[in-house]
């Protein structure tokens, strides 16, 4: 049914009016205690096999939503209530900016995929900060918290944008998220080489620890699928170096060539990230990798072309404790999450694993 609602209704629409209206009605349905509880229990069925701890968290299980969709942390409930085991908000800059012009969010239906340029539009560190803050949970559930530069931050004052965020937003996340990779910042992705990204990693660890003494706050960062194989040992040997908790791989890609895109050409050529299913195996391919030069020693989350279970199951086989997923809900709809959480269940009952642990890097393993 949502299939036919989306071809006759949001496929017509301009996509980001259609991802305001959703939400909004996302945003409504939260608000009404019997229906939400009625449509948490449809969407949100819970698999006790499933349940998963990761970064000193528990959670009901390992699939989250990838930050992008909700900016100002304005439907952590309401993301919940879908499915979502835990919400990643964000990407939240030091100051409001409204973003880039639009037109500035493409979808490219053929190939189940988007290009956004969105440009980091968000309300801001202090707003959300105080969102946050005022936020009386109705779904237990665990937020984290996507942090990026402001655009007109100069890049030589990145940190300091950086730590101006995390003292704001720190107290209030489960865990926070670095986020060094969005295409659509000028100059943001230089922060990844390790000789921006230590000092980086470094200050915002330390803000982190001053802004929050009660308990450590889990710092993860966010990867590109475009860097180099290089890179991406060099990232894996920063984080492990830094004792960091986690790295996120991967954010959009800025590649068209090599992804068999059938959709027209005209939209194709949108500068922007790329996300979806054509960025599947390059996102499995940096996982694998990350997993086979960290192995345990930090959590892997794996997000980048995850459409249904199998595709979630295979990230978990390749190293990925939590996995997360975006592009794919506007194509599938609220029964997503539902669908994802069954069929992973299955694969672990038919599996010779015991419990999700057991699989995480069990193909990369094998194979070493």
């Amino acid at each position: 049914m949502y299939k036919l609602f989306f071809a006759l209704v949001f496929k017509r629409m301009d996509p980001e009016q259609a991802h305001h209206l959703a939400f909004r009605w996302i945003r409504l349905i939260a608000r009404v205690p019997v229906l939400r509880t009625f449509v948490a229990a449809a969407l949100a069925p819970r698999h006790k096999e499933l349940r998963t701890e990761a970064l000193g968290l528990r959670m009901h299980g390992p699939f989250g939503l990838a930050a992008g969709f909700d900016k100002n942390a304005v439907a952590v409930d309401g993301m919940s209530m879908l499915g979502f085991d835990h919400i990643e908000i964000g990407t939240v800059t030091g100051e409001p900016q409204p973003g880039n012009p639009k037109k500035r969010l493409f979808r490219l239906v053929p190939d189940r995929a988007l290009i956004n340029r969105m440009g980091f539009n968000n309300e801001g560190s202090a707003a959300v900060s105080e969102r946050l803050a005022a936020r009386t949970p109705v779904f237990r559930t665990v937020v984290g918290v996507n942090i990026g530069k402001t655009k007109a931050v100069p890049e030589a004052e990145a940190v300091g944008d950086y730590v101006k965020s995390t003292e704001r937003l720190a107290r209030h996340a489960d865990y926070l998220v670095v986020n060094v990779s969005s295409p659509n910042t000028p100059g943001l992705r230089n922060l990844q080489a390790t000789e921006a990204l230590r000092p980086l990693l470094s200050a915002v660890r330390e803000a982190a620890d001053r802004a929050v003494t009660d308990r450590r706050v889990p710092l993860l960062v966010k990867i590109a699928p475009d860097l180099a194989d290089e890179d991406v040992d060099a990232v894996a040997d920063l984080a492990v170096e830094l004792g960091l908790d986690g790295i996120i791989a991967t954010n959009t890609t800025i590649a068209r060539e090599g992804l068999g895109l059938t959709a027209d050409p005209s939209l194709v050529k949108e500068t922007g990230g790329l996300s979806g299913a054509p960025l599947k195996a390059r996102s499995l391919e940096v996982l694998r990798r990350l997993y086979a030069r960290v192995g345990d020693r930090i959590t892997l989350v794996g997000v980048g072309g995850i459409e249904n279970a199998e595709d979630a199951w295979q990230r978990i086989l390749a190293g990925a404790t939590l996995v997360q997923g975006y592009s794919a809900f506007i194509y599938e709809g609220p029964f997503w999450g539902r669908a994802i959480h069954k069929g992973l269940a299955a694969r672990l009952r038919t599996s010779p694993y015991t419990t999700l642990a057991d699989a995480v890097g069990a193909d990369v393993r094998k194979s070493v």
